[in-house]
């Protein structure tokens, strides 16, 4: 186990290089090509949010904006947020925090992107719809051969990636939480977990899209408020400290300070590390959730995941970070991860924290999990859609989520960048590729708000569009009373 974990670390520090200015770069390019989507339109962020579908053909509800932002909340918010802010804070102080600020606000352009096309390349799933990148990927690629590889090694990466490892990420902090939580380091305590969780997970994946996005609305807002309102109330009690504290963040952010993991580079390279696992921006990922939702144009839900990088970073994940640095944390100690979260809590309002926590942790890793758990359905339904295949994958996710119970904390975290790198890779050369269909279809989008329309697309207003199932003007959501000016400029 030594050896893979080894292998692992080796991996991570020499293309940490390379894929930090991958996102980066994807974000800056994105930027400057949307005009900065992702501060311009903040207003019609959260009036995207709020739309609600018409009934669908069959008479059904279908999967409202929110409702798939839930999704994708539900696997961003998480133990990326608790554990994964503590483990950047740990190795690469206070400064860590800044550069996931920093990275959160950069990638809120990719997240547009990624999700807009989600949306514009989905496929009809019964009365649903399903997609992602492994969609839009072989669909909007016009080299067939190189859009059937890009397509199958991210479809294959995900499904890896959420389902298997991400998941027994949720796990292995949960089993860590409560460990601390109980005062018990007794061998039964982490098969316990890993069994209850692992049960827990079968109810719900075994119910299909709507079960996974009604469990979601409900668990996720609960306690992301919970956990947030706790932050809250300790910055309140602390305001004294509070701007030594973001001294300390800025300060550290450009090598003013030096911490234990070794100057500025390692400081920058874990801020951006944890906040890509957390926020998700250009991973390719919310894609998949977005893709679900019924609203009548793309962009609206491009805007909705770009809201949901801002609430997972800048909310959620400062929440953990000003709970962590007010309680004057001891870098480089023995204590890690989710635990550190916890001793922090328990310094601010006592003991009883601790296994407060731990709850809170539990219910937001579950819903992490069955997000995670969606999204490798979703890329098993790229590949084929028979039950048996499914059923398989839903049987191995549960197998994993136990599994990660069970096994070493740095292995699972390590593996988690390894995965979550190949998948990033491979999204945002894509995007490079096709990107420029979602810049004409927010122009598009724009053009339509400015004349004081609700923005309605068809897939004829961008003429020599292809590979688009959707977007007829069949669909309840795309009826509109007035057509718009037809995009004039090239496809990318």
């Amino acid at each position: 186990m030594d050896v893979i974990d080894n292998a692992v670390v080796w991996f991570n520090e020499r293309y940490g290089y390379v894929l930090i200015v991958l996102l980066v770069g994807a974000g800056l390019w994105w930027g400057v090509r949307t005009r900065v989507v992702q501060l311009r339109l903040l207003p019609d962020m959260v009036r995207a949010i709020r739309e609600q579908p018409p009934k669908s053909k069959a008479g059904g509800t279908q999967i409202s904006a929110f409702r798939a932002f839930c999704i994708s909340a539900a696997s961003r918010v998480g133990t990326g947020n608790v554990a994964g802010v503590a483990v950047a804070i740990t190795i690469g102080g206070p400064g860590a925090v800044f550069w996931m600020w920093v990275l959160a606000i950069i990638g809120g352009a990719t997240a547009f992107v990624e999700s807009t096309l989600g949306q514009l390349y989905k496929v009809r799933d019964g009365a649903d719809y399903r997609g992602g990148p492994a969609y839009y990927l072989s669909r909007g690629i016009k080299n067939r051969r190189l859009a059937f590889v890009m397509s199958l090694l991210f479809a294959v990466a995900i499904t890896f990636t959420y389902g298997f490892v991400f998941n027994s990420v949720q796990s292995n902090s949960i089993t860590a939480a409560v460990d601390l939580a109980v005062g018990s380091d007794a061998a039964w305590v982490p098969y316990v977990i890993g069994a209850t969780l692992a049960t827990l997970t079968a109810l719900v994946i075994f119910g299909g899209v709507h079960r996974i996005s009604g469990v979601s609305q409900v668990l996720v807002p609960i306690m992301a408020i919970t956990y947030v309102g706790l932050a809250f109330f300790i910055v309140a009690t602390n305001l004294g400290a509070l701007p030594g504290v973001i001294g300390d963040i800025v300060n550290s952010a450009f090598g003013v300070r030096e911490f234990v993991g070794g100057g500025l580079w390692a400081v920058i390279m874990q801020g951006m590390r944890r906040g890509l696992f957390s926020n998700e921006a250009g991973m390719g990922s919310t894609p998949n959730a977005a893709a679900t939702a019924a609203v009548s144009h793309p962009a609206k839900q491009g805007l909705v995941q770009t809201l949901g990088v801002y609430f997972d970073t800048l909310i959620v994940c400062s929440a953990t970070a000003f709970i962590i640095l007010l309680s004057n944390p001891d870098y480089g100690s023995d204590i890690e991860g989710v635990q550190l979260t916890q001793t922090a809590l328990a310094h601010h309002i006592g003991s009883w924290a601790g296994p407060l926590l731990a709850v809170i942790l539990f219910f937001l890793a579950f819903s992490s999990v069955i997000g995670n758990y969606y999204y490798g359905e979703t890329n098993i339904a790229f590949f084929t859609r028979r039950r048996w295949v499914l059923n398989v994958f839903r049987v191995a996710v549960i197998g994993f989520v136990f599994f990660g119970a069970i096994t070493k904390v740095s292995l699972v975290w390590n593996l988690a960048d390894v995965f979550s790198s190949l998948m990033a890779t491979v999204n945002i050369v894509g995007l490079f590729l096709i990107g420029g269909v979602a810049v004409l279809l927010l122009r598009n989008f724009t053009a339509q708000r400015a004349r004081g329309l609700d923005p309605v697309f068809h897939r004829d207003d961008i003429p020599g569009l292809t590979g688009v199932e959707c977007w007829d003007g069949t669909d309840p959501e795309t009826v509109r009373d007035e057509a718009p000016e037809p995009v004039v400029g090239p496809r990318a």
